[in-house]
């Protein structure tokens, strides 16, 4: 058996989560940064992303808005978390701030930062502009609150 090869912890876009899972955030109107690839992309956008050649998961989730599914949404993150403590996972949209900062909020969230810290917390470790609008925050802080999880 070979070893898990993750991500670098001081690679672009890497965030350490309270457990010491490392997940990727990104855009994807930049390049794709270099190493090794995901094992599991979610992508947060508003139509279906490309073939990537790897597996993932489409939340979808118009820009500067908050995912069509909430329930769909929290279950996709919950598997993330999951697969992230021996794979590699990322996170995107296509600029890499709102919807990917939102989405790593409600993981951190899920990974047992506060709700009403986790906004905070991700501009902090990720993104200085993460999680864009009033919504996006008041949707992390009532993340707890949303859908059962399976």
């Amino acid at each position: 058996m070979t070893e898990f090869a993750g991500w670098e912890p001081a690679g672009a876009g890497v965030l350490r989560l309270p457990s010491g899972r490392l997940v990727r955030g990104r855009g994807l109107r930049a390049p794709m940064p270099t190493g090794h690839p995901p094992h599991l992309g979610v992508y947060v956008l508003g139509s279906p992303p490309p073939e990537f050649g790897w597996e993932s998961r489409w939340v979808r989730w118009p820009d500067f808005w908050l995912p069509a599914d909430p329930s769909y949404a929290k279950s996709v993150l919950a598997e993330a978390l999951r697969r992230a403590e021996g794979e590699r996972v990322e996170i995107a949209c296509f600029g890499g701030v709102g919807r990917t900062g939102t989405a790593l909020a409600c993981l951190a969230v899920l990974d047992g930062v506060p709700a009403a810290q986790a906004v905070a917390w991700v501009r902090e470790r990720y993104n200085r502009h993460a999680v864009e609008t009033p919504w996006q925050r008041r949707f992390v802080a009532r993340f707890e609150s949303v859908g059962a999880l399976p």
